[in-house]
């Protein structure tokens, strides 16, 4: 699937602009601010249904009553997405509805300068980035995930209440077990498949004989454990107002000839091992979905010696390309 072009309309600081794709590597140059990221923002809008850094609202240009993305693939066929300050409303081949339908996402593999901070950032960083790229991978991951947080909110909400039990939460104690269950057994799975492929992609890269690897550490071991923990903490929860045990709490660990490769990795191998799962993510996107996806790269390469863009060039050779990096003059 190629993108022919795609029109923004009061997106972000766009009042109207229409990107031209070429088939293989688009480049988007501009100064900081101008509004680079907010176009690889609406190309993963549309292609995936939602925003990768904010909610509609925050999206919508100031003193706008509608935002409009038109992206138009080369074989003709359209997708427009239309927030009218209230709801959000996508429209294919005449017909219209609420969200994005699963048939008519494509995949995505982003790659933002954050996340070369990935291996030093917070544990909630990495389960965001983590949860973005299995959600992509896994239907089942995707649902489950949105299953548990809204269990999670929901007895969140109840623990805040004055009055409150532990028979109020019960429901919801049952409902984070068993999605929570579903979340563990895909992330164990996932991070294996990563293992199983990191360091040979990483010295790919890297040109020498280093060893990686990716850990999963989560407290929860099973759902009848999940379940008991989350009854013999609800006076604790209560006190505190929120949900203190749960695969919410989950980690991933970046390793570096086995041990922790914050601290032990120089800026450059830290480089390599991001590049490295940007290289694995594109494949099990092809291996599980049968599809090439496109590539958005996000003033990235300004971060990046020689040698590590080259690598990211020829890995990605067969992909669509959008890339932003900073230049002289406005877009």
């Amino acid at each position: 699937m190629v993108i022919k072009s795609i029109r923004l309309t009061n997106f972000r600081i766009h009042k109207n602009f229409v990107l031209e794709c070429e088939p293989q590597t688009t480049k988007i140059v501009g100064e900081n601010g101008c509004g680079k990221t907010s176009i690889l923002e609406a190309v993963y809008e549309v292609l995936q249904g939602k925003s990768f850094r904010a909610v509609d609202r925050e999206i919508l240009r100031r003193g706008a009553e509608f935002y409009r993305i038109e992206l138009d693939y080369e074989d003709g066929r359209k997708v427009v997405v239309v927030y009218d300050g209230e709801k959000k409303e996508f429209a294919l081949e005449d017909k219209k509805t609420r969200r994005l339908p699963k048939k008519s996402k494509y995949p995505i593999v982003l790659f933002e300068p954050d996340d070369l901070n990935l291996v030093g950032s917070s544990p909630t960083s990495r389960r965001n980035y983590f949860d973005r790229v299995f959600g992509q991978l896994s239907e089942n991951y995707s649902v489950a995930l949105a299953r548990y947080n809204k269990a999670l909110k929901q007895r969140n909400e109840l623990l805040k209440l004055e009055q409150v039990d532990i028979g109020d939460v019960f429901s919801w104690d049952v409902l984070l077990t068993k999605y929570g269950a579903e979340l563990r057994g895909e992330r164990s799975k996932l991070v294996q498949q990563i293992s199983e492929k990191f360091t040979d992609v990483y010295r790919s890269i890297a040109e020498n004989q280093d060893e990686i690897s990716l850990d999963y550490i989560s407290e929860v071991k099973d759902e009848s454990s999940f379940l008991k923990k989350l009854e013999e903490g609800f006076e604790r929860d209560r006190i505190v107002g929120h949900t203190s045990y749960g695969v919410h709490h989950d980690n991933y660990e970046l390793n570096f000839n086995q041990v922790k490769a914050d601290g032990s990795a120089s800026r450059g191998e830290v480089r390599s091992m991001i590049i490295a799962l940007k290289f694995i993510e594109a494949e099990m996107v092809m291996e599980r979905l049968g599809q090439v996806p496109v590539v958005l790269l996000d003033d990235v390469f300004s971060e990046l010696d020689e040698q590590r863009q080259k690598c990211l060039v020829k890995n990605f050779c067969n992909n669509q390309v959008i890339l932003t990096s900073v230049g002289e003059g406005r877009l």
